[in-house]
């Protein structure tokens, strides 16, 4: 089965556990490294502010691998790993970019724009596939989503 196909399935088996349990998916990925396969599930709190624990994702890794063992989706031997996206999570989809918005980000593009790679400010927002930032030196930066290759949200000490 391809990578698509297992994340569209985890996605699946857990859309209602998750919601049940107050909780939501954030990410999920089927990866190989090295000889190794590894089925990543990241889980976040329905509600903005509360924060996933261990306990979380034990409850979430146990309920998954049941599932998983039952219903026996993935041909290949693979590690299941379920976290939390962590503080500096990154920002995947349109709707992490919305959810987000006012917050600190930390941006890396592919190619360098006004003679810079990496934009740090704090995320205005989201309007279809145009991000827009507002930088430390009042700089207005909109961005389209192809031209970032890393955008996580910023760890303020």
């Amino acid at each position: 089965m391809a990578g698509k196909r297992i994340t569209d399935t985890v996605e699946e088996i857990l859309v209602d556990f998750l919601r049940q349990e107050g909780y939501e998916l954030y990410n999920c990925e089927f990866v190989k490294e090295g000889r190794d396969w590894f089925l990543r599930v990241y889980v976040d709190r329905a509600v903005q502010g509360e924060y996933i624990g261990t306990e979380d994702c034990e409850k979430v890794s146990r309920f998954l691998s049941e599932r998983l063992d039952e219903l026996d989706p993935i041909e290949q031997n693979y590690y299941l790993e379920v976290s939390s996206p962590g503080m500096d999570r990154k920002l995947l989809k349109p709707e992490h970019y919305s959810r987000y918005t006012g917050s600190e980000v930390e941006i890396r593009l592919y190619r360098g724009k006004d003679g810079t790679k990496n934009i740090q400010g704090v995320l205005d927002g989201i309007e279809g596939d145009v991000v827009t930032v507002t930088d430390h030196e009042g700089k207005v930066w909109k961005l389209e989503l192809s031209e970032i290759a890393k955008a996580n949200l910023a760890v303020l000490i």
